[in-house]
């Protein structure tokens, strides 16, 4: 595996500091936002420059029930070969769920989450990434996520999970240490124990990022700085082996390019202490579990569809929870559910803001309040694109809002996006006369 060395998140509120800033020997972008026909100039001057870049992907859901999608699955080998990468990264979590495995609608999470980590969960994974593997031009690393709950009746710590997932499928491990904190502080799990049970030689690379804690909650935001307890986990991760990258994550909040740099340096620190200090003592780690000896190809074929069948209830009844409102499945923290359901709603609300930024100009204040509001009774079953259209349809259908001139502004800002080609080409001029009335008041 080639050796990284130092690098950053690429975002585009941060590109031209990226660019400038020394040092950076590399970047990571999500690969869902990049155009493989038309990159970002920042980032074809970066390469130019000899900066490596690694497309990261955030939808393909290895981790769920189903096959990984054929068009998920092109759309990443493209970004790939624009961008020249050495390889791209995806996560070990589920994003989606229902569907014909359960014969059920299909529910989007808009956000990642966790795996159980069973003995069927892990032969669904190691099924999806050598799919995964086999459809992609360079080889894949896969990501150990935050989690705010835990499933329960797992059968493999996440050390065990992810050694069995390397050795069965030759993947490769992008470690984030901020994940493993997270776990650490959600859900009792001791990073020191994660670490020592790894297959470090398949470590790819490692993230780093920050977070905040709210009543003993900690939340994978990536808009705080870097705190110390992950710093000691970099640091104990690199008294055992040297990293081939090391990465740092900021997804909003951004700071002055100063305090990036002071962070990069606070990284370098943290790693360059790890190799002249002794490893951690731990105590030894329970075996995995034995698992049944290899059965032939119609046998295991057969076992995985099984397999896929029981994890695809669970999952879509997990999920159903979080963003439709139904019980809680048995087993599972009912506070913990009720903090990830609000957790989903609240990203849900940041990023329809993004993606569609009039909506919060022409609703002011109410934005939020109503969207929150709309997501407890609408799950979402497709893009937040897709999800800002029902959103704004919801709104108009119940003679939303009052305001007839913004009611109005909203409508024709729907009709330009809901048919088959945009109506008009000025949908900024509609918009900025918008945000006019509601600064004046009227």
């Amino acid at each position: 595996m080639e050796r990284l060395g130092t690098g950053i998140g690429w975002r585009p509120e941060i590109a031209d500091a990226v660019e400038e800033m020394p040092g950076i020997d590399w970047v990571e972008v999500v690969a869902e936002n990049v155009c493989p026909s038309h990159p970002p100039e920042s980032l074809l001057r970066l390469r130019g420059r000899g900066v490596t870049v690694v497309p990261h992907g955030v939808s393909l859901g290895l981790g769920g029930a189903d096959r990984p999608d054929e068009g998920r699955l092109t759309a990443l080998a493209e970004r790939a070969r624009a961008l020249g990468s050495p390889l791209v990264t995806e996560h070990i979590a589920f994003v989606r769920a229902g569907g014909a495995l359960t014969a059920s609608p299909r529910l989007e999470a808009g956000h990642l989450l966790p795996v159980p980590r069973t003995r069927d969960a892990l032969d669904v994974l190691c099924e999806n990434v050598r799919m995964a593997q086999e459809a992609l031009p360079v080889p894949l690393a896969v990501e150990n996520i935050a989690a705010l709950l835990a499933w329960p009746d797992e059968e493999l710590t996440e050390g065990q999970f992810l050694y069995e997932l390397a050795d069965r499928t030759g993947v490769r491990l992008l470690i984030d240490v901020a994940n493993l904190h997270t776990n650490h502080v959600n859900r009792g799990e001791d990073p020191a124990r994660a670490l020592a049970e790894l297959p470090l030689e398949a470590i790819a690379y490692v993230h780093v990022a920050g977070g905040f804690e709210r009543d003993g909650v900690w939340h994978d935001s990536h808009a705080h700085p870097v705190p110390r307890p992950v710093l000691d986990i970099l640091t104990d991760l690199a008294s055992r082996v040297a990293p081939p990258g090391v990465l740092l994550e900021r997804d909003e909040n951004f700071p002055e390019p100063s305090e990036l740099e002071r962070e990069l340096a606070a990284i370098a620190t943290a790693v360059e202490s790890g190799r002249t200090a002794p490893v951690r003592p731990v105590p030894d780690a329970d075996p995995a579990p034995a698992s049944d000896a290899a059965p032939g190809p119609e046998r295991r074929a057969a076992g995985t569809e099984a397999a896929r069948q029981r994890l695809a209830l669970a999952q879509t009844s997990l999920l159903s929870a979080l963003v439709a409102g139904t019980p809680a499945p048995e087993g599972f923290d009912r506070v913990r559910i009720g903090v990830q359901a609000r957790s989903l709603a609240a990203k849900r609300a940041d990023v329809v803001a993004k993606v569609a930024p009039e909506l919060p100009v022409l609703l002011g204040e109410g934005y939020r309040t109503a969207f929150l509001s709309y997501a407890q009774r609408h799950p979402m079953t497709g893009g937040y694109r897709q999800d800002a259209l029902e959103f704004t349809e919801s709104l108009l259908l119940a003679g939303r809002p009052h305001d007839a001139g913004v009611r109005r502004e909203l409508r024709e800002w729907w009709l330009d996006r809901s048919g088959p080609a945009p109506r008009s080409r000025r949908p900024a001029a509609r918009v900025a006369r918008a945000a006019q009335r509601v600064l004046l008041g009227r």
